[in-house]
């Protein structure tokens, strides 16, 4: 009998080659010498199980370490399939997965391995002052969701009983075929993909494992949220019907429009009325903020239109960049009425600044008389 070839010389190898560059090499070779590939080509099948053989020793940490130790004669034990103990047919499809699968674009595919799915997201909008998107607030939103059945615990079995493993796929979920040179995949339709089967479902929740409930939920509002600002709350969505994670809740934020400020990014703008006396001499005023009032000095000669600055008196940044400002603009109040003592003074002011100010009079004419006018 032949000795058996040293596996870095099947695979075209050193001795300190990476993994990268065996499973490199391995993927190389193994495409050239696929029984696909070589249709009743005994010696290309026997290739084939050469380097899949030092592949598979090769790939593996630990029987790397005791190979490069004791050679080939670290695996002359009874098996089955390869000599030294390795089974072809056990181990071909976890080769076929991670070396040819992830070569043509797919995933790695393990045997029976199946994540429950995660529950589905929700999305919701809740309404919030100016204040309580400049100030931040904690606020109660109440959302109709899927949760897990407390009868069941989610297992969507009858108390005392237990799913039990779909037969057709083992457990997998997924029914392989092959054709050809790939594996073709589709979802079991006895399971319905879920790779378990419930005999005996839970009368609370008919084997679904979860139920519709309306729940209550305190969450915070961070300072600086506007308009379509969406915050994420985890593992408040859906229960999984699977028993996986549950998934997450958006909080979409819709901001009220305010009947005095009005939002320019993290500043904040608000109109101020001065009479005219305390515009032209001067005044200290209280302005409304966010947050209360504040005292504001109106110098001399104010104009209408004139903005003033409070610092620090706006919106939080919601990325950290500081807080802004309100700006608050200036109107002249324009008496609608005046005394005779007001009209009096005023017209004194005028005559000093070289107005004029007479009081329009109105002309009275009759209709004809003015139609007379208006075509002569």
């Amino acid at each position: 009998m032949a000795a058996k070839a040293d596996y870095y010389d099947l695979l075209g190898v050193s001795r300190n080659a990476s993994a990268e560059d065996i499973k490199k090499a391995y993927r190389k070779a193994a495409l050239r010498y696929h029984p696909d590939r070589n249709p009743g080509d005994h010696a290309a099948e026997e290739k084939f199980k050469e380097l899949s053989e030092a592949y598979h020793v090769l790939s593996d940490v630990d029987k790397r370490t005791q190979y490069d130790r004791q050679g080939h004669a670290a695996f002359e034990q009874a098996g089955t399939g390869f000599p030294g103990g390795f089974d072809f047919s056990y181990h071909f499809e976890d080769l076929f997965g991670d070396v040819f699968g992830d070569f043509f674009g797919g995933r790695e595919r393990r045997r029976y391995e199946r994540r429950p799915q995660r529950g589905e997201d929700l999305t919701v909008r809740l309404e919030v002052s100016l204040e309580e998107a400049a100030l931040g607030a904690e606020k109660v939103i109440s959302i109709s969701r899927r949760v897990r059945c407390e009868t069941c615990q989610g297992s969507g079995a009858k108390p005392g009983t237990a799913p039990q493993m779909c037969s057709s796929c083992r457990g997998g979920g997924q029914i392989r075929s092959q054709q050809g040179f790939f594996t073709i995949s589709r979802t079991c339709s006895q399971c319905q993909g879920k790779g378990t089967l419930i005999p005996d479902p839970c009368s609370t929740c008919q084997g679904t494992g979860v139920v519709s409930k309306t729940t209550t939920l305190q969450m915070t509002v961070p300072a600086g949220v506007d308009n379509d600002s969406r915050l994420r709350l985890l593992g408040e969505g859906q229960a999984s019907p699977e028993g996986g994670p549950p998934g997450d809740l958006y909080v979409f934020i819709q901001v009220q429009e305010h009947p005095l400020f009005e939002r320019h990014g993290v500043d904040i703008v608000c109109p101020v009325s001065l009479s005219f006396p305390q515009a032209a001499l001067g005044a200290e005023i209280e302005v409304a903020t966010l947050d209360g009032k504040s005292r504001l000095k109106v110098p001399a000669g104010t104009q209408p239109g004139t903005l003033f600055r409070l610092r620090g008196k706006g919106i939080v940044d919601l990325h950290g960049g500081g807080t802004g400002d309100q700006l608050v603009r200036v109107t002249v109040e324009i008496p609608h009425q005046l005394s005779p003592q007001q009209r009096h003074l005023i017209e004194e002011l005028a005559q000093l600044n070289g107005a004029d100010v007479h009081p329009i009079r109105p002309m009275k004419k009759g209709f004809w008389t003015k139609v007379k006018e208006l075509f002569a």
